[in-house]
């Protein structure tokens, strides 16, 4: 992933720390020396972060296990600054199985939680009640009271919070996916607005401010995703495929790509032979050749072979991974392994469009 290290991987999932991490440790560490000129001050208040942000890669790992249970796969784990976060291949198909899924990472938590006061228990530590200052408290007490903290935060009723899900896996039992996610994101941006009037009565408190702005934004990309799931639900990429689409031969010049450019509105073009597809052309790669070879020089020298066709009876949903990953705007389709159109971001917003007007109003 783009500006993150590889830890390592637990339980066949990688894991990785987006570098702007550094930074808080830095913050963290800086900020314990200014206030205690003490190495062992500074490494304990260093440490305390290392492992409150172990908890959240458990926390993380739980949501990934129990993804795992329902058949849904976890692309990697990534820490942040702010937290963590599971990307999913995709949303579980049931509310009940999102539901589990949501709170698996809490629960990690609360075990975690559990066992620190009951050794603080044992330790006859548990209740007192001045370790529990986060500021100067007692290790444990802190590490227990921030885990605390988190499940508390995670189960508020926001995108992308946990009790976000939750809420709309309560919600999906009884109303539509579409209708329930927006209701949860009203209420989620609702939380936003309420986090970010705190912040200004505070005195600008960045905390709140950022919480606010998390949540607000993480509000409106799960709105958008569920339309983009309700909109495309059950279409396959050869009904969703561009079917007249102009091509070019390996053989062909750079020439004849520029002609076909001015002749149409097609950017990307596949090159193939006998229907079958050996490269894509790209415009942004027409344009840095053009610069630098002449317009004689074959297409076959330039296009890029990197571009994986989608088979046209895979489901558009389960191809928008392949297809936002590719660096070209249209990707081949293969019907019985011969190339039958090309998959376009064009042609899926007019899908979207035309799916949206049909609909009973």
């Amino acid at each position: 992933m783009r500006w993150s290290l590889k830890l390592g991987r637990l339980a066949g999932i990688d894991v990785y720390v987006h570098a702007t991490f550094s930074l808080l440790i830095l913050w963290v560490g800086v900020g314990a020396w200014l206030r205690s000129h003490s190495v062992p001050v500074t490494l304990r208040e260093v440490s305390f972060i290392l492992l409150l942000f172990l908890c959240i890669v458990l926390h993380e790992l739980g949501h990934a296990l129990m993804a795992r249970r329902y058949g849904v796969r976890t692309r990697d784990i990534t820490l942040l600054p702010f937290g963590g976060m599971a990307r999913l291949e995709r949303m579980p198909e049931k509310p009940s199985q999102e539901f589990w899924i949501a709170v698996a990472g809490p629960a990690v938590n609360v075990v975690i939680a559990l066992a620190l006061a009951l050794g603080l228990g044992w330790q006859g530590e548990l209740f007192n009640e001045a370790s529990y200052d986060l500021a100067s408290g007692g290790f444990v007490h802190r590490l227990m009271l921030v885990n605390v903290m988190l499940v508390a935060f995670n189960m508020l009723p926001a995108f992308p919070m946990d009790g976000g899900r939750v809420l709309r896996a309560f919600l999906a039992s009884r109303m539509s996916y579409a209708r329930a996610t927006r209701v949860a994101a009203s209420v989620g941006q609702g939380m936003a607005l309420l986090f970010g009037f705190l912040g200004f009565l505070s005195g600008f408190n960045p905390f709140l401010l950022l919480i606010a702005f998390v949540v607000w934004i993480g509000a409106a990309q799960e709105s958008q995703s569920a339309e983009l799931r309700a909109g495309l639900g059950g279409v396959r990429v050869c009904d969703a495929m561009l079917t007249e689409f102009r091509q070019l031969s390996p053989d062909q010049t750079l020439q004849d790509a520029v002609n076909l450019i001015l002749a149409g509105s097609q950017h990307d073009f596949p090159v193939t032979t006998d229907g079958r597809v050996l490269g894509m052309l790209t415009r942004e790669d027409l344009m840095k050749s053009l610069a630098q070879k002449a317009t004689s020089t074959p297409v076959s020298e330039v296009m890029r072979r990197d571009i994986a066709p989608v088979p046209g009876d895979a489901l558009v949903l389960e191809m928008l991974p392949t297809f936002q990953a590719s660096p070209s705007q249209a990707v081949p389709v293969l019907v019985e392994g011969r190339l039958a159109g090309l998959l376009t971001s064009d042609n899926i917003a007019e899908v979207l469009m035309i799916r949206s007007a049909l609909k009973p109003s």
